[in-house]
């Protein structure tokens, strides 16, 4: 069983740094209700019982399987589409039911929607212009930081492609997660540490143990907020 496979093949491993599961489906594939109704009724909707499907692998993961977890944690599910079938308000109703993310694409050949059917916002930056390959330059850097902004303080951005309008609901924190995936030119990374300082934000840290040459100093715990994650 392929699902069973994956769940198998060290993905519980990862522990509490395990994210959202990022399932991609191919440019032909359509909207299909009863398919996607069937596939979403398969997913775990925790760690154990992704470690219950997990056991259910054939022998092609024999030897690198991994089939439990420390503890029960909910697990998130994010789709990306890449089929204008899927611009649908039934496929948004789908997902808002059972709170699977739907990946917010910036791409030049694929739907870019945002409509948040989730507790959190899946964010890829494949490259506007050119897929995988163009950059992000200042100004369309802060367009994004002003939507995850929203996003991550529970609120929806004012220009926003969406296929419904928004639930109306009381606003509450999101986790926003972004990844730049336009790493042809090696654009990625530099993209990524833009966009936070465009949100005010810095890399933490690790602390260096102290040693001879090295003095301990104090460090200062930022207040909590809302999460941005970019890479």
């Amino acid at each position: 069983m392929p699902l069973a496979n994956f769940m198998a093949s060290g993905v519980l491993r990862l522990g509490k740094k395990l994210g959202p599961i990022l399932w991609q489906f191919p440019p032909r594939l359509r909207f299909d209700p009863v398919l996607f109704s069937s596939f979403i009724e398969m997913l775990p909707k925790d760690t154990d019982e992704a470690a219950h499907l997990a056991r259910r692998h054939d022998d092609r993961v024999n030897g690198r399987d991994w089939l439990r977890t420390e503890e029960k944690r909910p697990l998130r599910h994010a789709f990306e589409i890449r089929n204008e079938s899927f611009v649908n308000p039934d496929f948004i109703e789908l997902l808002r039911k059972h709170k699977i993310g739907l990946v917010c694409a910036d791409t030049v050949e694929w739907p870019l929607l945002m409509d948040v059917t989730a507790d959190f916002v899946y964010c890829r930056l494949h490259g506007s212009e050119e897929l995988y390959v163009s950059g992000y330059d200042d100004e369309a850097l802060k367009v994004w930081a002003v939507r995850i902004d929203d996003w991550a303080h529970g609120r929806e951005p004012t220009k926003a492609n969406r296929v419904l309008e928004p639930l109306k609901q009381p606003q509450r924190g999101r986790d926003v997660y972004v990844y730049f995936d336009n790493d042809v030119k090696v654009r990625a990374p530099a993209d990524a540490q833009r966009l936070n300082e465009c949100l005010g934000l810095t890399p933490q840290k690790e602390t260096v143990a102290p040693t001879k040459h090295v003095r301990r100093h104090r460090r200062e715990i930022p207040k909590s907020r809302p999460q941005h994650r970019s890479a």
